[in-house]
């Protein structure tokens, strides 16, 4: 049974949620405001957070950004917006915060399952975490990527930067897998958006920036001396040097 935290300032919805999440063995905390929220963060882990944009105390965008820079136990919960009206702006802003997935309103809730199964999958079952971080047409079997000092665990999605490890959000880890898999090939902002959301990435070209730029900042790496992700102008980004696949 994982625990969902649902931080919405909506009542019904989230006692429909609640009722409803059962079936699929998902239990439901509700917190109608962030300071809520936060609280039960420091209380207790959650398999993944549910976050709406418009929130009382501070908007949707200021929790993400809260919880993905903030050094606690929850820094790397997987993290699905809820975005009015799918405003474009919003969803750009969502993914540039390191929210894994977004929502419009209204939704389905059957819709919200399947997501929330789906990032759920690639953190608590390993085999089918591989089926989901593979490249669509990479051998299957492939379970470790290893370069100069960064080795990628794709079984446990677990990254070891010189021999220590580190804390990637699903985004992070996937756009990594991507690059050392084919390592010195420039992958354009559409291509990785392509393949990390499967969707037409025209408009969100500077939220592939931004992820790059976190994914770079955690790797100890910059874009002057770049050590693993080098950016190739008029092209994209590229992985720098060779990497075993085994």
């Amino acid at each position: 049974m994982a625990n969902i935290l649902l931080i919405d300032d909506d009542k019904k919805l989230g006692s429909l949620l609640s009722d409803y999440f059962l079936q699929f063995e998902l239990t439901v905390t509700h917190a109608l405001r962030p300071s809520d929220a936060f609280k039960a963060l420091d209380l207790s882990p959650f398999g993944l957070i549910v976050l709406d944009v418009m929130l009382p105390e501070m908007d949707g965008f200021s929790v993400c950004k809260k919880i993905r820079n903030t050094a606690s136990n929850y820094q790397n919960t997987p993290i699905i917006m809820l975005t009015a009206r799918g405003e474009v702006t919003d969803r750009i802003v969502g993914l540039e915060l390191g929210a894994d997935d977004y929502l419009p309103k209204p939704f389905e809730p059957r819709e919200l399952v399947a997501r929330i199964q789906n990032i759920l999958r690639r953190h608590s079952h390993p085999n089918n975490a591989i089926a989901l971080t593979e490249n669509r047409n990479t051998d299957k079997r492939i379970r470790r990527l290893s370069s100069s000092n960064i080795n990628v665990d794709l079984i446990k999605e677990q990254v070891q930067l010189d021999d220590h490890p580190i804390e990637l959000t699903t985004m992070e880890f996937l756009l990594l897998t991507l690059l050392m898999k084919k390592p010195n090939t420039a992958f354009s902002r559409d291509d990785i958006m392509n393949d990390l959301r499967g969707i037409d990435a025209e408009l969100y070209s500077r939220a592939v920036d931004t992820l790059v730029s976190r994914l770079r900042h955690k790797l100890h790496d910059t874009q002057k001396v770049a050590r693993f992700i080098k950016t190739v102008w008029g092209k994209g980004y590229s992985f720098i040097g060779e990497v075993e696949q085994c």
